[in-house]
């Protein structure tokens, strides 16, 4: 029988008390340097309190929330041909896809501070826009396209 994996708690962060905000930190850093990433990541906040005048934490929750994908598609093997299943999105995944996915976006940007493109990212997708919710909209279309095999998932 296979293993049960163990997981991990993580600990929230010591500004906002929030532990999404600290998954945030996590992805953001890199090398080992938390206070780096911290700095980026509050830094960002301080940016969209002065833009939005909303408070960040609600910011970055909706921008999350809009992100996150229902569906994904996973490949399959049957009989020699290999089919696009779509598949729902469960709890950690859900949410670790959506902050991956937002990061992405705001790395993909040029010529600014970290801080100002994830700042940026953030606000576009509590608004439903940017490119992290069209990656979303990305997957739920393939998802729908390849409804015809969901009933490969076993």
């Amino acid at each position: 029988m296979a293993k049960k994996i163990k997981t991990r708690n993580t600990e929230p962060d010591p500004v906002y008390g929030d532990v999404l905000v600290e998954k945030l930190v996590n992805q953001v850093m890199k090398m080992g340097k938390k206070s780096v990433a911290r700095k980026i990541v509050y830094d960002s906040f301080e940016i969209i309190k002065e833009k939005s005048k909303k408070d960040p934490v609600e910011v970055f929750n909706a921008a999350v929330n809009n992100v996150a994908p229902m569906l994904e598609v996973k490949p399959k093997r049957v009989g020699g041909a290999t089919y696009q299943v779509p598949r729902e999105v469960k709890g950690n995944r859900k949410t670790g896809l959506a902050l991956r996915w937002i990061l992405d976006a705001a790395r993909s940007k040029k010529g600014k501070a970290m801080k100002e493109k994830l700042a940026e990212e953030l606000i576009a997708a509590a608004g439903n826009a940017g490119p992290a919710v069209k990656k979303k909209e990305d997957t739920h279309r393939m998802a729908e396209a390849n409804r015809a095999f969901a009933h490969f998932s076993w």
